[in-house]
């Protein structure tokens, strides 16, 4: 999606990823196939270039750290991809800063979890490695306890959510801020995974303020150049709490290249190319649905529905090129827009059970 928004521009762009079949590998200018957890790798395929940017955390830091001092500009900072790569150390970012956030404790092995019992109910985060879900447990009780991690680890306080947000931030190279309108997460609670989602999210002005003020703060604190995804957390007193930040385009952004005057995707060439900032305003309302591998399912990609899909009005559907499909991958997304918030939900729901990724 990066590198469909970048032909609205002249740049000419390389990929580095292990899987010369990845989706991205025939839309950009040149692809090198390569571990991007490897220092010689990311720092040869690096150091020829003007910009890099990432797509995914587990990166080599250390390799960014090195083009960074040689020049190459790296979105966003390496110093800020270190905090948040490592749960660990991106909750002891918020604590230092003063940034609202879940109480939380530090675990290195399940002997360790077993000790704070008395903090349950919680969930238990992997340091790193985890994504989409994966990564992360829910301890509710003394007999989930073995659900955990034998690694660094952190604990988190369950919190009772009235709403989880996302709030998307760019920050250009001169510390201008540009914020999106927030998105309301409705999470499959099997999977821990994005089932659909609404933007404009429905806040009272009074939480709207208190969310915007933190994602910023967060940003701000990061001290770096980039596209930020901040998701958050609305409690039962209206209170707001970080849940976890992104340093990159997000899901929880996908709708902007429908809904939104600049997407998310346009916003952070705009930062790599040190362009002003985009109008994040909203054109419509728009809800997304994710399409993921059905259960039981694993082997070539068959779409059913999708003809029936594509018949709808003001439905835009994102197919990633993924081949194969397994239980639960994300395959694609279907966005919607429209001005009434209840053909929104109704369109979404009716998608998330009439288009099926099987094998």
């Amino acid at each position: 999606m990066l590198l469909q928004a970048a032909a609205n521009y002249t740049v000419e762009t390389y990929v580095l990823e292990n899987d010369e079949h990845c989706p991205a590998a025939h839309l950009c200018h040149h692809f090198v196939k390569g571990d991007i957890r490897d220092f010689d790798t990311v720092y040869q395929f690096g150091k020829q270039l003007d910009a890099l940017t990432i797509e995914i955390e587990a990166v080599n830091v250390e390799a960014l750290e090195k083009l960074e001092s040689e020049g190459v500009k790296v979105y966003p900072k390496p110093s800020a991809i270190k905090i948040i790569k490592n749960k660990i150390t991106q909750k002891a970012f918020y604590k230092e800063h003063g940034i609202p956030t879940s109480d939380f404790v530090i675990t290195h092995t399940l002997e360790e979890l077993h000790n704070h019992k008395s903090f349950l109910p919680a969930v238990h985060k992997i340091g790193e490695g985890g994504y989409d879900g994966k990564g992360v447990q829910v301890i509710r009780t003394e007999s989930d306890l073995d659900k955990g991690f034998h690694a660094p680890s952190v604990l988190e306080k369950m919190v009772k959510i009235q709403k989880e947000i996302a709030m998307i931030v760019a920050m250009g190279a001169d510390k201008s801020i540009a914020i999106y309108p927030p998105a309301e997460m409705i999470t499959d609670p099997v999977l821990n995974l994005l089932d659909y989602q609404l933007s404009p999210a429905h806040l009272s002005d009074k939480v709207l303020w208190k969310a915007e003020a933190i994602a910023i703060r967060v940003v701000k604190e990061l001290n770096s150049p980039g596209l930020f995804a901040v998701e958050l957390f609305v409690d039962e007193t209206d209170d707001v709490l970080v849940n976890e930040t992104a340093p990159r385009v997000h899901n929880s952004g996908h709708h902007t290249i429908e809904a939104n005057y600049s997407s998310q995707y346009d916003m952070l060439w705009r930062i790599l190319l040190g362009y002003p900032l985009g109008n994040t305003a909203a054109i419509l309302p728009s809800a997304i649905v994710n399409l993921l591998g059905a259960e039981g399912h694993s082997g070539e990609a068959r779409y059913e529905g999708f003809t029936e899909v594509m018949k709808m009005d003001n439905v835009f559907v994102h197919l990633y090129g993924k081949t194969h499909t397994k239980p639960g991958r994300k395959m694609g997304h279907v966005t919607i827009i429209s001005k009434d918030y209840q053909d929104l939900t109704y369109k979404a729901n009716k998608i998330k059970h009439l288009l099926k990724v099987v094998s």
